[in-house]
């Protein structure tokens, strides 16, 4: 089984990468045959949700988040 990540990208999409299966509201899931990278929205403003668009970069969405220190 490969491992899936996900990474975030400043005022970007969510980067998914490996073998996932994304499934809408209702239980289906979404045709990603032969993909092994998705971007996923984050803005809200992309055309193609849950995909990214690159509608980031005109809309003003910002988020710088980090992970931070481990909890000690």
């Amino acid at each position: 089984m490969s491992e899936v990540s996900i990474k975030t990208r400043e005022n970007g999409p969510l980067l998914v990468s490996g073998a996932v299966t994304l499934f809408d509201h209702l239980g289906n899931a979404y045709d990603l045959t032969g993909q092994d990278k998705v971007a996923l929205c984050r803005c809200g403003h992309s055309a193609k949700k849950p995909f990214c668009d690159g509608s980031h970069r005109t809309c003003g969405f910002m988020a710088g988040e980090t992970a931070g220190p481990p909890a000690q």
